[in-house]
């Protein structure tokens, strides 16, 4: 069927019934895999050779040749089906691609020219900036003036426009000007969208400015709306504050906020952003409102050009088309972005001619609707892109989706495919191509890589709007308190004691994701039946308890759980758990002695407070935060031959780290003082010939030498008495250095032939520094 399914999805646009088809085919493996999983379950169950297993097995035969048997017509009658959809297949003309021999020509020829095609280096610095200030240099100035002025009354800036104008993301670059950042002490965030909750509004500003610790969030959880209000007033009463309101759509949302902003006379500023006007006139009439205008046809053009990933390799008829195609974007920054990923990944003036051939077919009013753009991106994607598209629909609008974790879960919901590159290679791939097409936004980097990423709320329609043709995903509407049961993956926003209480029990569901941050009531949870075939359980919630159940979810590999203090010993039997991961807000939370047994565990990321010589034998993981160093001089290093990544904290002067230079397959290292202890020796490091990415953060009383094959290095808090260039100069592959209050003399010097490959050099908080001497041949 596999083959069959690339000619199926290019048809299914057009066709109803194969798209039908499509979502038959996906049901179908699902429930085959739903099949293989019970039996090999069972299965495994009479392996154990001890005598009393035996016996037990004897005494329960009868139950478990009944289940065999259950599993056998199951088997029956998925065929039956598989032998319909086949008979449907001949009917819709659906054809063999890969038989026939015909390949897309953007695709290379095996995996390993795919992985390295997907993770050619591509700068992702300011990559939205490039997007917002390209023909808006005016608005830019305009709004700064406004938010700096000296009116000492606290006003409201509003701006307003279409949706793909770049509001949110113009927004969010003022936010973070340095300028904005040192006037504003206090600043928030919030996100409204179309439905909102007015207490979840308050709730969110309040985390955004005290942040999510346990006392807040206890507090929190208190208090009405009318507490809420008052508490927040309070809040903002005496600093000079900054609020963003993101994606305002009604009058009546703001007006329930807006009494929770005091005016202290002290200059303080409210941002709005939405696409209706009366909602900018109406929100301050004293206020400044700023409509977002349309790109000129000059400004469209250098935007196109600045996307595209190859603009020498356009000639001069390419150029043509690709000017008449950006010309009826009609200057929506967002479609002519998301155009030039398209056309980047289209090599020749044939296949451009294809393109504008299929978006003339849509022409409306002589320019090209949105919709219809970023439809066809989407379906130029290949099946396993598709899916880690749509899979980032099931996060909430404007949610920062941590980096690690959306790959992770690809992984886990088996969409990277397997082969000889390492799967989280593959999966960073696959998120870099997605970047790379527009259809993901990057929110943060670090060391060159992405730390975090979102979709544009029009992009995250579209994966809605095609999750739901497909069955993909669905999200569980509380109005209507109704979700799909045709759909293997739930996700739940918003009232989940109330999604709890439907039927779940007949589905197969492969993942829950909870955004639920009130939620705290997991005993309501059902995991020994509902929840049992489940690969991803992902709970962004308030906390609770971990019930003893979820040991019964024998086939999860993904588990992500916020504010939990304790997990029960029954994890240990969660044999398939490939990623683990706990936030505490802060707090340790106690792993029990049975992690031992979790023998695919390859990501290990909760601040615990159980020692880790409790894992034994952890020769799969290969990421491990969150380990204090009191815990790890029990470790024995030598079993963790695939560790790459490791985080340690807590580190005082009076231990060795000597036993680091045991992982040899190490290549990120970060190191974390404990308050104002210093390290100790750091010779090590020098051994750790893999070693690329480390941090230090604290004193070092000397710098060691490094390995060669550093390329990027963060030294904070390190309060160095010697200059550090001469050492750190002389790395060869030295890409990205930070000193952040690292070095504690008047001078530094850059001699010649020094820090020869170096790209982003960070100097900060380096408060007795007077002069730089830097040699006229010193790095590029």
């Amino acid at each position: 069927m596999q083959s069959f399914l690339k000619d199926a999805e290019q048809k299914q646009v057009v066709d109803q019934r194969v798209q039908q088809w499509v979502f038959e085919i996906n049901y179908v493996a699902n429930d085959a895999v739903a099949i293989l999983e019970t039996y090999s379950l069972e299965a495994s169950k009479g392996n154990d050779a001890r005598f009393a297993s035996r016996l037990k097995a004897c005494t329960c035969i009868c139950r478990k040749e009944t289940k065999f048997y259950n599993v056998s017509k199951e088997i029956q009658s998925l065929k039956h089906r598989i032998m319909d959809i086949a008979r449907k297949r001949e009917t819709y003309g659906i054809r063999d691609i890969n038989n026939a021999g015909e390949r897309p020509s953007n695709l290379p020829n095996n995996q390993s020219d795919m992985v390295r095609t997907l993770r050619r280096t591509a700068s992702y610095v300011d990559d939205d900036q490039d997007n917002i200030f390209v023909g808006y240099q005016d608005v830019v100035e305009t709004l700064l003036a406004e938010l700096l002025k000296p009116e000492p009354r606290r006003s409201v800036i509003s701006i307003y426009g279409m949706g793909g104008l770049g509001k949110t993301t113009f927004a969010r670059n003022v936010y973070i000007s340095p300028n904005i950042v040192n006037r504003f002490h206090t600043r928030a965030w919030i996100c409204v969208s179309q439905e909102y909750n007015t207490m979840d509004l308050l709730r969110n500003i309040i985390k955004s400015i005290k942040g999510c610790t346990k006392e807040t969030l206890d507090l929190l959880e208190k208090m009405m709306e009318r507490d809420l209000e008052i508490y927040l007033r309070n809040l903002l009463k005496e600093p000079k504050y900054l609020v963003v309101v993101d994606d305002l759509w009604h009058r009546e949302a703001w007006e329930s906020l807006k009494r929770a902003f005091p005016d202290s006379k002290n200059g303080s500023r409210v941002v709005i952003t939405t696409r209706k006007e009366d909602v900018a006139e109406r929100a301050d009439n004293k206020g400044f409102v700023y409509k977002l205008h349309f790109l000129s046809q000059e400004e469209s053009w250098d935007l196109f050009c600045r996307k595209l990933l190859d603009v020498q390799a356009m000639v001069s008829a390419m150029e043509r088309l690709a000017k008449d195609m950006v010309d009826r974007c009609g200057g929506l920054p967002l479609a002519i972005v998301v155009l030039s990923g398209l056309l980047s990944h289209k090599r020749g003036l044939e296949e451009w001619q294809k393109v504008k051939d299929r978006l003339w077919q849509n022409i409306k009013d002589d320019s090209i609707e949105v919709s219809y753009i970023l439809s066809l991106s989407y379906n130029d994607l290949s099946t396993a892109l598709k899916q880690c598209f749509l899979y980032l629909g099931m996060f909430p609008e404007d949610h920062v989706v941590h980096a690690d974790h959306i790959l992770r879960l690809w992984m886990a919901e088996g969409f990277i495919p397997r082969g000889e590159e390492r799967m989280e290679d593959v999966a960073e791939g696959f998120l870099n191509e997605l970047i790379r097409r527009s259809l993901v936004q990057v929110a943060g980097t670090v060391w060159e890589k992405v730390t975090g990423c979102r979709v544009h709320d029009l992009l995250r329609d579209l994966a809605i709007q095609k999750a739901l043709e497909v069955n993909f995903f669905d999200i569980y509407d509380p109005r209507n308190h109704f979700i799909s049961s045709l759909c293997i993956r739930h996700t739940i926003h918003d009232q989940g004691e109330k999604y709890l209480s439907l039927d779940l029990s007949n589905l197969k569901l492969r993942s829950i994701i909870f955004f639920n941050p009130e939620f705290n009531s997991m005993s309501l949870i059902n995991f020994s039946s509902v929840f049992q075939h489940l690969y991803v359980l992902y709970l962004d919630i308030r906390g609770g308890t971990i019930p003893d159940a979820i040991g019964s979810l024998c086939h999860l590999k993904f588990l992500s759980i916020r504010g939990i203090h304790y997990l029960p010993s029954s994890i240990g039997k969660l044999k398939n758990l490939q990623t683990l991961h706990v936030n505490n807000y802060g707090f340790s939370c106690q792993l029990p002695h049975e992690i031992a047994d979790l023998i695919n565990l390859t990501h290990l990321a909760a601040p615990y407070s159980k020692p880790l010589k409790h894992i034994r034998k952890p020769t799969s993981l290969q990421v491990l935060h969150g380990v204090c160093c009191d815990h790890w001089k029990d470790v024995d290093p030598a079993d963790l031959v695939n560790l790459r990544e490791l985080s340690m904290h807590d580190i005082t002067k009076t231990y060795s780290l000597n036993n680091i230079t045991s992982l040899k397959n190490l290549s990120t290292l970060r190191l974390l003082c404990y308050a104002d202890e210093s390290f100790p020796a750091l010779e090590f490091l020098n051994s750790c010939q893999k070693l690329q990415k480390l941090r230090l953060d604290g004193r070092i009383e000397k710098l060691p030498l490094f390995p060669n094959s550093i390329t990027m290095m963060d030294l904070w808090d390190s309060e160095l008495m010697e200059d550090p260039m001469p050492i750190l100069g002389m790395l060869p592959n030295l890409r990205n250095l930070y000193l952040v209050a690292a070095y504690e003399g008047k001078e530094i010097i850059c001699s010649d032939n020094s820090f020869s490959q170096l790209e982003f050099l960070r100097l900060d908080s380096l408060e007795k520094l007077e002069r730089w001497h830097l040699s006229t041949s010193a790095s590029h």
